[in-house]
Order: C-alpha cells, then structure tokens, then sequence
C-alpha cells in the first residue's frame, strides 16, 4: 500500500505540473526531488508495519524539542537559571546525562530557591537515574514547595512519568499544571494539547497503573 500512495503522489505531482505549464527545467528539478524521496522511502521505509497511533500520540505528547520551548514559556528566558538550563540541555543532548544533572547543581549551588532549576534537576536526575528515582523525586517536590501555585513542576513532574511509562500519573500531574496555568497564557494551550495526546493514549489502553499513589 505505501508504494501504491507514493506512485499516486508522484503521479499527482506531474500532473499538477503539467497543469500549470511548468518550464522543463523546473519539470528536471522537480522529477530529482521525486526521485530522491522515492529513493529514502526505499531504503527506510517500511509499508508492511502496522500503525502505532498510540506511540505516535505518546511520542508527540513527550516531544523533546517541543518540551524545551514549552520550558522557556513556562519559566521565561531572561533570567540566570535560563543560562544553566540551556548548558544542561547541551550536555544532555551529547548523552551525558550525569552533566546534565551536575549543570543544575551548580546552578542550585547559586540559586538556591530557583523553581526552574529544582524542576530541570528532577527531570536531568530522571534521565540520568531512567526512573523517577527518590533523588528525581525530591527534586520536584522541592520545586513544587517553593511554587506550589506555578504549572511547571507539575507538567514536568507529569512528564517524568510518561517517560517511566505511568501515563495514568502522568496524566493527574498534567490536569493539574492545566488547572493552574491562567487562561491567556501561551503555554496553556500547549498543555492542553500534550494532555489531549495523553487522554488519546490512555483511551487506546496504553500505559499501566500507578504503582504507588501520588500526591494531588
């Protein structure tokens, strides 16, 4: 079926050209495009697999480009902590999750009542530990003691435990950052969106119960 679409794609596109009374030229640069797209899906592709839209639904709502935008929206960028947050992200992407969890401690060491650092170091302890470990967890707790108000810790909080694989923690985490972001805001949207994707999981019967309870 996945290259029957792509004959019609292709067909499609000729004749859309030829519509438009498009110059050989263009008709040349268009066919390689077409033909180097033909190419990847070759090499890559794989049209015998069923559909995922549960993982694909569980995968957008724990996108980590997307989570360090929703991040700055949520704690802002004009600040000190924002400088570790990004060096932290810098290592963390190279793989050393254990320098990532040292970035924000060394930024803890200078902002010692910073939110957004309590919460980055629950998430850098979480990537580092590959569960919401005790040290994950105090980290978050902390942050949502100094700003039991403010949605961040709660949606990062909530984030940790998608990526443990308890969606139906995740998602109580979620509702709450929800219900404390003000109507307006540009973040708000975003979180409604990612605990839409997780509802969307949940419905299909993904993730599994909480092992423990936690806290609302």
């Amino acid at each position: 079926m996945g290259w029957l679409w792509l004959a019609l794609l292709g067909a499609g596109a000729m004749a859309g050209m030829a519509a438009l009374g498009l110059s050989r030229r263009l008709w040349s640069f268009a066919g390689s495009a077409l033909m180097l797209g033909a190419a990847g899906y070759a090499l890559q592709g794989r049209p015998d697999l069923p559909g995922r839209a549960a993982q694909s639904a569980r995968a957008a709502a724990a996108d980590d480009a997307g989570m360090v935008a929703l991040r700055d929206r949520l704690f802002g960028t004009y600040s000190q902590d924002h400088a570790y947050a990004v060096a932290a992200d810098a290592v963390g992407r190279s793989g050393d999750a254990r320098a990532a969890v040292r970035a924000y401690l060394g930024g803890l060491n200078r902002l010692p009542n910073s939110v957004a650092m309590w919460t980055g170091l629950g998430g850098a302890y979480a990537a580092h530990d590959r569960s919401l470990s005790p040290a994950a967890r105090l980290a978050f707790d902390r942050a949502i003691r100094l700003a039991p108000e403010h949605p961040g810790p709660a949606f990062f909080l909530g984030l940790a435990y998608v990526r443990g694989d308890d969606l139906p923690a995740a998602r109580r985490w979620w509702a709450r950052a929800l219900a404390l972001s003000p109507a307006g805001t540009d973040y708000r949207r975003e979180i409604a969106v990612r605990l839409l994707l997780l509802d969307r999981v949940l419905a299909e019967g993904g993730g599994r119960m909480a092992a423990d309870q936690v806290d609302r």
